[in-house]
């Protein structure tokens, strides 16, 4: 396993830890702090800065491979994984902050609907790439899917930190749905859609019988 791979793997033990990090962070009780005009909870500021870190793993290892030339088949296989490990779990949660004794001053968060999007449009990706994987045939992230990470990792940073520093725009009061961060939450939904669509229609190669699968 060579240097990208381990970084890849990291990423996804990182997301074991951050699982379980909510978990015992959610039984303590944090204050908030300011900055600006926006309140964010001390539980989220750590789970951001985590996040940040995390994400930037899925760039160093892809850069890491391509440098070194050592673009393994491993490596496209565990990527994916890893990333939607990493977003898919944090989807989740945003889509529910209130369940939360932390979040009482959490007024940015992923409608349901949107989760409901990302996480259907990966787990046709992943039906894909198993059948892809019972011919022998390793299917690599193309560039959409990785405009679409890149996009869910952007909304995801804005809403751990609650619409900052975006509140400067406009008044306290504005609807939560209509904020920048609410944009870039349905800017990414959009993305993932689209790039779903594009996956499917690259790959319908894979969906065909062949005589050896009769």
């Amino acid at each position: 396993m060579n240097l990208p791979t381990k970084i890849t793997v990291s990423r996804i033990i990182a997301t074991v830890i951050l699982i379980v990090t909510l978990f015992v962070l959610s039984l303590i009780n944090f204050q908030s702090i300011t900055l600006g005009n926006t309140r964010i909870d001390v539980v989220f500021l750590v789970i951001f800065v985590f996040f940040v870190i995390a994400s930037y793993t899925d760039h160093l290892d892809g850069k890491l491979a391509r440098k070194n030339n050592q673009v393994t088949n491993l490596g496209k296989f565990l990527d994916p994984i890893a990333d939607k490990l990493l977003v898919n779990s944090m989807l989740i949660f945003l889509a529910c902050p209130y369940a939360f004794s932390y979040a009482t001053i959490q007024t940015s968060f992923i409608p349901l609907w949107c989760v409901i999007i990302m996480v259907a449009r990966d787990t046709v990706v992943d039906a894909m790439r198993f059948i892809a994987a019972q011919k022998n045939v390793v299917i690599a992230a193309n560039i959409f899917g990785k405009l679409k990470t890149v996009l869910q990792m952007v909304a995801i940073g804005a809403v751990l930190l609650n619409d900052f520093p975006f509140h400067y725009m406009y008044p306290n009061n504005t609807n939560p749905y209509l904020t920048v961060t609410a944009f870039l939450v349905y800017l990414a939904t959009l993305a993932s859609l689209l790039s779903g669509v594009i996956y499917v229609i690259q790959n319908k190669h894979v969906l065909k019988e062949s005589k050896e699968d009769k």
